[in-house]
């Protein structure tokens, strides 16, 4: 997929990777980049910088994502490509609160779901269409010091993988963005276990996307070694699972 001409949304787009988004899909030519984020004035502010409108959006939010898709739709036409590049991490295990679970299920996979499901049938409709989705190499891997983004993440990347399974054939080209630690505000503390192979700037993983949507493969790795971890993790999953509990017990010592 080229960019140039192309109408693109990005969510979660007034900082980190989505902002980068929306200044190289710029730079590369897309004819309207629309920018949304919960952070309306943030949104707007990108927009500005770019030339385009920004959105007010709450992801967490069936309506909103509905708005925002007929909004674009109704104004500058088909959408190209959809960036569903929200996300957040909260919470630490499997003791959190239901509506920790709740919270943070909503924006890091329904809101994919929800996505799709008002773009699929349209973009199917008009013979096709592309799907970006926000992932995180823990969706591949795991998250050590976080159940509820491990999980939700997982999540994502299955969604992304049924997507491609279920519709490919019916023209709607799917990617899921997996990097480990992105220098963004959810890194802001440190990032963690996922800096195990140094922290990347968004530039760079925005990068790994504008080739992998050039190429229209699946999986988008910012960091290369992520596709080595899912080998060692496939080929002996009980020796994976140790060499975690390994890492997990450094992580711990460390803080």
């Amino acid at each position: 997929m080229e960019l140039q001409n192309k109408i693109i949304v990005v969510t979660g787009g007034a900082s980190g990777i989505g902002r980068e988004m929306c200044h190289r899909f710029t730079r590369e030519g897309a004819k309207k980049v629309i920018v949304a984020d919960l952070n309306g004035d943030g949104a707007k502010a990108v927009a500005d910088d770019i030339g385009s409108v920004g959105h007010a959006v709450d992801v967490s939010c069936e309506q909103d994502l509905i708005n925002l898709i007929e909004d674009t739709e109704a104004q500058f036409g088909p959408i190209d490509l959809f960036c569903s590049n929200a996300g957040i991490a909260i919470g630490v295990d499997i003791f959190e609160p239901d509506e920790v679970w709740q919270k943070i299920w909503q924006v890091n996979t329904m809101s994919h779901i929800w996505a799709a499901r008002h773009l699929v049938p349209r973009m199917i409709a008009r013979g096709g269409g592309y799907l970006l989705n926000t992932a995180s190499a823990a969706g591949l891997l795991s998250q050590i010091g976080s159940a509820p983004y491990a999980v939700t993440k997982h999540a994502a990347v299955a969604l992304a993988e049924w997507l491609s399974i279920t519709y490919g054939d019916q023209g709607i080209k799917v990617s899921v963005l997996c990097p480990q630690a992105v220098r963004t505000a959810m890194t802001a503390d440190g990032p963690g276990v996922a800096g195990v192979d140094g922290m990347i700037e968004p530039q760079e993983a925005v990068n790994a996307v504008v080739e992998t949507l050039r190429d229209e493969r699946f999986l988008v790795l910012p960091h290369p070694e992520v596709a080595e971890y899912m080998q060692r993790k496939t080929a002996d999953y009980d020796r994976w699972l140790k060499g975690m509990r390994r890492l997990q017990g450094l992580y711990t010592a460390s803080r």
